[in-house]
Parts: structure tokens; sequence; C-alpha cells
């Protein structure tokens, strides 16, 4: 046995090991505190420098000791690298300042806890950015484009989320302004990254006066045409940067217009540069310019500044360049990164806030608690149902959590609410593949075998229905991805986590403990609770009345979502108002949601922010639009106390608005399209149609329900849609598998009495695995509150009526896919089973 299960045991130890080392820390350690114990080298010289810093601080010369630590780094030519000699900088690299902001850059992001919060938990930087309205209007005039500013949004996306800033929101405020929101960002730690973030980037290549090169002082004579421009050279001794000026041509050969893509590579001497590959266009252009140039100095102009002059030695006809400028790896990566997501509408930063997290710390708490709550609700009903099964999935299950952390926090992802959510539903879902097993193992007792036998086989026959049902859910969560922003993006990367921590944790640790268990008699008996042995329904009978009464309902949801249309779509995609207003006393924010609540007012989202710099303090509240009059005389007459007064109001874009419309639409189509090739390939058509009819079933009851009961949809709501159908599918698959078994175990069967079986024999399963999930959902539903109770609420549907799809409409669909008749399912599976037998089946209703 051990010998055996070697490889399981060295693997799970392992993947353990990994996850507690990525895990810590869990929180943000204090920047001071943990760069003093990092400096190993020169101790009491480093501690008087973080005294100046800390006093620097004290006395609001810098925002932060970071910030301190490199103003002083930069004061006094002070290379910090010597105090922390286990920290290797590249030797080629000699500027102090670029060595000291690597340094202090990698020293910070260690401060961090690894497990990184949303803005909603643990709040971050807002900014306001204005586009020239002139500009705006020039382009417009010119035709060149009809959104300039929805392009500028998409640009800003791009830049911030190659920053490493997940699930930021970035939006349309009023006709020419962006709102730009990043979750656990400081400018206090990250001065620049506002700055950064609005760079235009304009490149141009431009001729160097043909009689001169580097200047070591500014020159005075200037032919007409040309102007002085000025470079950056580090010395490669000193470390120290001197300025070099070039007489440099003021009309450019080209632009960076045609450049395909740029990308951060090393040089030949290890040092950083970025290589251009250039379109078609520029490819014929480049060449000409180096063709009847050669000799020259070529300027490579960023936004004015000169960022090298190479010579020109020979035609370039390949269609690529090279910037070089002595960059950090850092430099090489923003400049790439900038070139790439080229802003040609110049912003400017108008204000910038700190936001607090935009959920009151009792809301917060109470969503923890939820969670909490909902994972050992799930765990005291496994242990109880299937008692050592049990206890052995809900060690399955902490290894599972851990592993999810774990992995989330090595990629970088963000933890919000709805990614909690995520988490827990996904223990809810996990517990599906031990309660197969499970299952599985009592059908093998019950024929007599032993507990060993039962489990190898239990194993052995759940591991394919396993697989299925996963990968198929995969494929929803990669459509969540690829076509998702923020919350929906964060959602389906949080369940994709899931899959492979479920899988890795029940086949792989999971088997190996109850393998020791069972093969080291620690386990005897296998006992197990059995509510549903004596279930014998007409299943086939009953699916014609139940697909007419649920489809029924399916239409009166659809028809309500028709009415009340206008009402139906959150913020997120209508877009509305948001309104700052000042105060002299806090109010919390879950006492302003459960005013508004109670006076009618949904949808709304409360932060406080306060500018940065000092200054006021503002309570911003995004709400849909025409109800900024009635919230505002709310909070005046409901708090006043807080005397609160309104300051300004303000139109906001939709967060993801028509083009998530369209991906939401396009991401639920291509589900349902992978449902149906992955489901033809692995079994036969017949299922995939079964299992389409009742995922739409599924997703249309849901959203009818959902706007029925109230609800409004935002970006959440979307990825709970698009996570009900993965559990939908999931569901269906195990019926579709356990009918293909059956198919094959009774060669003379007919298709009714073996859908019926089939069902029979998966019934206690799937309503094992709902009561699980529904569990989980609940709790949050409770316990929980805001997007989190949304969430929940979304789910409490979709586990209903998928389970009820599942064994009411999927098997059934398929069953009239093939007329009732088992050689027609025969003649149209790729791999038909093969029998010997030569008899006809009974066609039935």
């Amino acid at each position: 046995m051990f010998r055996r299960n070697l490889w399981k045991i060295i693997l799970s130890i392992a993947v353990l090991l990994w996850a507690g080392y990525s895990l810590n820390p869990l929180e943000d350690r204090d920047f001071a505190g943990y760069v003093k114990s990092m400096a190993t080298a020169k101790q009491s010289d480093f501690n008087l420098r973080l005294s100046q810093a800390e006093e620097r601080v004290k006395s609001k010369r810098s925002a932060s000791v970071y910030v301190a630590l490199k103003q002083i780094g930069h004061e006094e030519s002070l290379d910090f690298s010597q105090y922390f000699p286990q920290l290797r900088l590249e030797d080629s690299l000699k500027n102090i300042d670029k060595r000291n902001n690597i340094l202090l850059d990698e020293l910070l992001k260690r401060s961090k806890g690894n497990i990184r919060l949303g803005l909603d938990l643990k709040g971050g930087v807002s900014a306001t950015l204005e586009a020239d309205p002139a500009a705006l209007a020039k382009q417009s005039a010119d035709g060149r484009d009809k959104s300039k500013l929805a392009q500028a949004i998409n640009i800003l996306t791009d830049r911030v989320n190659a920053d490493g800033v997940a699930e930021p929101i970035i939006r349309a405020v009023g006709e020419n302004r962006i709102e730009v929101q990043m979750p656990g960002v400081s400018t206090k730690e990250n001065p620049d990254i506002l700055l950064n973030l609005v760079k235009v980037a304009q490149l141009s290549f431009r001729l160097v006066h043909e009689n001169t090169s580097a200047y070591s002082e500014r020159p005075r004579d200037v032919p007409a045409g040309y102007e002085v421009l000025s470079m950056d050279r580090d010395d490669p001794h000193t470390g120290q940067t001197t300025e070099e000026y070039y007489i440099v041509k003021m009309i450019p050969e080209m632009s960076g217009e045609n450049i395909k893509n740029a990308i951060a590579t090393t040089d030949n001497f290890g040092g950083y540069q970025v290589h251009l590959n250039f379109n078609d266009k520029g490819a014929k252009q480049f060449a000409e310019v180096t063709t009847a140039n050669r000799g020259r100095l070529l300027g490579i102009v960023l936004d004015g500044k000169l960022s090298s002059a190479p010579r020109i030695n020979e035609p370039i006809t390949g269609g690529s360049a090279q910037i070089t400028g002595h960059f950090s790896a850092r430099d090489a990566q923003f400049l790439a990164n900038v070139l790439n997501n080229p802003l040609d509408v110049p912003l400017q930063i108008k204000s910038q806030y700190e936001v607090g997290p935009s959920l009151a710390a009792d809301a917060i708490s109470n969503g923890v608690k939820a969670s909490i709550l909902g994972a050992a609700l799930v765990c005291a009903f496994m242990i109880t149902y299937y008692m050592a099964g049990g206890v052995v999935s809900v060690i399955t299950l902490a290894f599972n959590v851990v592993v999810i952390l774990a992995v989330m926090s090595s990629i970088g992802a963000t933890l919000t609410l709805p990614g909690l959510a995520g988490i827990v539903l996904t223990i809810g879902m996990a517990v599906d593949a031990n309660i197969l097993i499970f299952e599985r193992m009592r059908e093998e007792l019950a024929l007599g075998k032993s507990l060993s036998s039962a489990h190898a086989a239990g194993y052995d026959k759940a591991f394919v229905t396993i697989l299925d049902a996963h990968i198929t859910q995969l494929v929803i969560c990669g459509i969540m991805y690829v076509f998702g922003h923020g919350p929906i993006k964060g959602f389906g990367a949080t369940l994709a986590i899931g899959v492979f921590s479920t899988l890795f944790s029940v086949l792989i640790t999971g088997h190996l403990i109850l393998d020791c268990l069972i093969e080291g008699g620690v386990l005897k008996k296998f006992p197990m609770l059995h509510v549903f042995s004596k279930v014998k329904v007409d299943w086939v009978k009953i699916g014609k009345p139940a697909f007419y009464l649920s489809w029924s309902i399916v239409l009166v949801g659809l028809v309500f979502l028709f009415v009340r249309s206008d009402k139906a779509l959150g913020i997120d995609f209508t877009g509305g108002d948001q309104v700052s207003m000042s105060y002299a006393h806090e109010v919390d924010i879950s006492q302003i949601r459960t005013a508004a609540t109670a006076a009618g007012l949904t949808d709304i989202n409360p932060s406080y922010q306060s500018q940065l710099g000092g200054g006021q303090s503002l309570l911003k509240v995004e709400l849909p639009y025409g109800q900024t009059p009635k919230f505002v005389d709310l909070m005046i007459s409901k708090f006043p106390q807080a005397g609160f007064k309104q300051e300004g109001v303000q139109a906001i874009g939709a967060t993801i608005g028509k083009e998530i419309e369209v991906n939401a639409a396009i991401s639920v189509a291509l589900s349902l399209l992978a449902i149906l090739i992955y489901i033809a390939f692995r079994f036969e058509f017949g299922f995939s149609i079964g299992a389409v009819v009742a995922t739409v079933h599924d997703v249309l009851m849901t959203i009818g329900m959902f706007v029925l009961f109230g609800g409004q949809f935002n970006s959440p709501m979307v990825a709970a849609i698009l996570a009900i159908i993965g559990y939908s599918v999931n569901d269906t698959v195990v019926v579709f598998d356990r009918i293909r078994e059956e198919l094959k175990l009774n060669p003379t069967g007919n298709l009714r009495d073996i859908v019926n079986l089939a069902i029979t024999r998966v019934f206690s399963r799937s309503l094992m695995t709902s009561f699980t999930v529904f569990l989980a959902a609940l709790a949050l539903f409770v316990a929980g509150g805001g997007v989190l109770r949304e969430l929940a609420f979304t789910f409490l549907i979709g586990i209903i009526t998928g389970t009820f799809s599942s064994i009411c409409i999927a098997a059934q669909v398929f069953y009239w896919w093939h007329k009732g008749d088992r050689k027609h399912v025969e003649a149209h599976q790729d791999i038909a089973p093969k029998y010997e037998w030569a008899g006809s089946s009974r066609a039935s209703e």
C-alpha cells in the first residue's frame, strides 16, 4: 500500500508545503519594520537612515517611509543595496536611483500580504481624469473616431491590468471625464501610478543633424528646422546620470502609429531594451528612412524626450527596430506597455482620492461570517450523512480551500466579496465528487464486495463522470475569463482554480487518505445514511407535464422581464448619477444602505473618499438616474446629526455597458455551443441536445425569477448566471454518464427502462449534491448582505432549477430525440456499444 501511494504522499505534501509558502504572510506587514528586519549588513547605519525617513513622514515632508527612503537615496547618492546583500541586483545597472527603485519596490512587494483584497474589502485609489474637450471635438470633426473617450477607457483598462491591478473600475463620467478606481493601490507607496497611467506615449523617429553627435552641454547654435533634445546617460563606473544633448530635426521622418507591438527584451550585454515590430506600412517606411540616411544618427523620441540615438549602419528592411537607453527591467516593461496601448487623447488628473472600503466593517464581517457558516453547514451535513467518509471529505475540502487561496496568491488574483462567495459555492460543489464516489461505493458494497474492493471500484467508476463534469465547468470558466471584465473575469478565475483544486484534492489527496484508512485497518465499515432508497418513479412519464409546467413558468418570467426591462438592469449596465456629499460626522455605510432600501432606493453604492494630500473627505454615492434628489433629502432628514450637504452631482457611464452586454450574450451563446460540442463528442448528439435544452431552461428560469423578485442585473449577476450554466451541465452530465453506462450493462433493456433506471440510481446523489450547494448559498443569503445576498439568491434559484432540469428534462429530451428507440441511439453514437444480441427494442411513448 505504501509503495503504491508513495507518489501521492509526496505530491500532496509538496502541494501543501507550497501552499503554506505561497500564503505567507496573509496580511500586510509594516514597511518600516519589515525593511529593518531584512537589512542584514551595516544595520546600525541603515537604522539611522530609517529613522531619518520616519522623521520625514512625521514632519509631512514625505508621504511614506517608502518614498522617504527613495528621496534620501537620491539626495545623498546612497545605494541601499549595500544593506541587503541577499537581494542581488543586476551588476550592469549602475544608476543609483534605478537600483534603489528596483530594490525598494521589491521590498515593498514582499512586505505585502499574499492575499490581495479588492476595493470593496480594502479600499484603494480613485482618480478623475479629464480629456481635453477641444481635442475630442477636433477628432470627431476630422471623422477619425466616434468615441475617443470609450477608446481611452479601453486603453486605460489594459494599462491598469498590465500594472498588476486586478478588477479595476474604469468608466465615463459626464462628457469628457473618466473615473478610475484601483483596489489595493496606495499613491503613498506608488506615487507615479496615476502619472504613468495617463502618459500619452507619442513616439517619433527624427534624424540627428548630420554634422553633430552628442554634446556634453546644451549647444547654442541650432540650424533652422532643428531643436535640441537631451538624453540621460548613465556612467557605467560611477552610476551617476548625466545629460547628453543632440541637435534633432523638428519634423519626424515617421511616427510610431504603425507599430504592431512592442516587447521588453534583453540585449547582448544583459541590459534591457524595447523591441519594436512594425506593420506592413511601418516596415516600408522604416526601410525607406534607413536606406536614404545610412551613416546618420536616428533619434528615437518619446513624448518629447530623446530615448536613444543609434547610428544607421545599414538599411533595416526586416520591419523591426530596438529602443535602447540604459533601461531597467521595469522601465523597459513600462515603455513597452504604453507603446502597446497608446493614448492619442491627452488626459489630465483632475482629482485623486483614497477610497475606504465600500462596505462597512460590519458588512465585511457579516460576509466573512456567512462564508464560514456556509462552509460549516456543508461540513456538518457531510459528516452527518456520510460519517467516516464525510470526515475524509471535510479534510479534502480544507485542503481544497488552502490550495485555492494559494493559487490566487501566486497569480496575484484579487479577492473581493463576490470572489469570496465563489469560493464558498465552490466548496458546496466540490463535495459533489466525494458524493459521487461514496454513492458508487454504496452500490458496490450492496453487491457484497469488500470495503477495499468497493473503494477501488467506486473511484474507478466515478472517475470519468467526475472528469466530464469538471471539464464542462472549466470550459464555462474559460469563457467567463476571456469575455468577462472586472468581477466576471475574477469570478471565472476563482471558479476555474476551484475546478483544478477539487480534482486534485479529491482524486489524489482524498483517495490517498481513504485508501490508507481502509488498507491500514482503521476503517472496517463504511456506514452511510440512505434517505432515498425506495424511490420508484416513471421519470419518462412525468417528463412531458414537467416540461410544459416549467417552460410555462419560464414564459411568465420572460414576460415580466420584458415588462420591467427598464428596471431590470443596474448601474453597471445603464450608468447613473454620482452625488458627492460633505458631512460633519461619518455615518456607517450599512446604515445608509438600510435607510435607502427602506425608502425604495435600490442599487446604490456608497463609499467614503479622502482627498490625497489632505483636504475635505466626501461621501460619494452611485445611484440610478433620477434618484439623486430623493436620496439627498433622505440623508439630510434621516441623519440630521451627520450634517450632510450636497456638493455636486454628475452622470457616470456604465462600468461595463454595451460591450459587456454583447460579451455576456456571446458568453452564454459560446457556453451553450461548447456544451453541445463537448457532450456530442464525449457522448452523442442526442445527449447534447438534452443538455442544451436543460441549460437554456435553467438560465431563462433563473433570470425570470430573479427579475420577478425585484432583482437588478449587474456584473456579478452575469458571472452568477454563467456559473449556473456550469453547475447545471455538471449535474446533467452525471445523469447522462449513468445512462451511457446502463446501456452497456443492460444490452437487452429498452430505452425507457434504461433512462428510468439511470435517473433512479443518481437521484440520491443529485439531491445530496444540490443540498450541499443549497446550504452554502442559503448561508450567504441569510447572513450576508449586498452583493453577497444577490449572488446567493441567484444561486438558490439556479440550484433548484438545475436539479429539476437534470432529473425531469435533460434525459427526457434525449429520450424524445431518439423517439424512445434504443437502436436509434446506437445508430448515432460515434462508438456504439458492441452487444452480442439481435433483438428489437421496444419504442415507448
